[in-house]
């Protein structure tokens, strides 16, 4: 395993069992089995358990909170122990939710489901995917992003009937044309671009102070990994890259992309934000960076452990990029 696959929500060699997905009677089969586990999901949080919330919770197939699950199961492959299957309890309300908390950049509100013990919470994936082990981060990144796609997904996109759930969640079928939808994933880079010493970081609006993270935007139709590196650094900033190495690769389920990371080096120093882009940038040098992440810049605070940018960004201090 190359260590670009160690980024967080890589590298587990999950077995997503897919030669049974369209297989009833397997599926029936696995559904009922005293060997199979499901996880749980509410509002796109995952349920959680633990101290330091390092813990992704399995519950058997019969589980009585299952009640409250409003569409069925997505199978999300097997292990030794058994398969493994996702609920969305889409029919349970909190007694007390904090509608400005799921507004935030990042929802920091846990809830409690009366069936669970008092440290079994739902969490916003994003505030502890690091806590995880890699095959729990894996579950809970593919459960969430199947889950909304579902969620945005449910009417046929070639007539406008409403679709339905099909393959254990893995594809959504039409009965009133016959068309057949397949989960979406969208396309990101992410770039370290480099110039010397330095890289470029930058910030959208409405981040939180002191937030830089690399540059990064969606592959359009008909263009290269290379080709959409080079048109994102040029229209953001004004630097023109001349040549991109590809990474390493992260699923990133907020809601759906496939996060690229690819390294560039800048042929212009000289930066021209577009205002209706991003923020700001600037470029910043190794030593720079190693101050953010000790804490101790005077503004830049560190890329969020966890993303890609932050591997990214560690691993060039490291000259460990592989």
């Amino acid at each position: 395993m190359k260590h670009a696959e160690l980024v967080t929500f890589g590298g587990s060699g999950m077995d997503r069992a897919a030669e049974i997905r369209g297989n009833g009677a397997l599926l029936d089969e696995a559904r009922v089995s005293p060997m199979s586990t499901t996880i749980l999901l509410w509002r796109g949080k995952l349920l959680i358990s633990g101290k330091n919330r390092d813990h992704l919770v399995k519950v058997a197939m019969d589980h009585s909170a299952l009640k409250d699950a409003g569409v069925p199961p997505i199978l999300l492959g097997r292990d030794d122990e058994g398969y493994c299957f996702a609920h969305n309890l889409t029919h349970w309300t909190p007694e007390e939710i904090d509608d400005a908390a799921f507004d935030s950049f990042l929802d920091k509100s846990e809830q409690h489901h009366p069936a669970f013990p008092a440290d079994h919470l739902f969490c916003e994936l994003r505030g502890i995917m690091i806590n995880l082990s890699a095959r729990d981060a894996e579950l809970a990144a593919t459960a969430k992003a199947l889950f909304n796609w579902h969620k945005t997904h449910k009417f046929c996109a070639m007539c406008g009937a409403p679709s339905d759930m099909t393959m254990a969640g893995w594809q959504r079928s039409c009965v009133a044309c016959g068309g057949q939808h397949f989960p979406r994933t969208d396309p990101v880079v992410i770039m370290l671009i480099t110039h010397g010493n330095k890289v470029l970081i930058g910030r959208s609006p409405g981040w939180p102070e002191g937030m830089y993270s690399l540059l990064a935007g969606f592959v359009e139709p008909g263009e290269t990994l290379e080709a959409a590196v080079r048109r994102e650094v040029f229209e953001e900033a004004g630097i023109r890259v001349g040549h991109v190495d590809y990474l390493a690769s992260q699923p990133w389920a907020f809601p759906s992309s496939l996060m690229f990371g690819c390294s560039g080096k800048a042929l212009n120093d000289d930066i021209t934000i577009d205002p209706h882009e991003i923020e700001d940038a600037v470029w910043v040098s190794r030593e720079e960076i190693m101050q953010s992440f000790a804490g101790t810049h005077p503004f830049i605070k560190p890329a969020r452990e966890g993303a890609i940018a932050h591997f990214i960004l560690r691993n060039w201090l490291a000259d460990r990029l592989d």
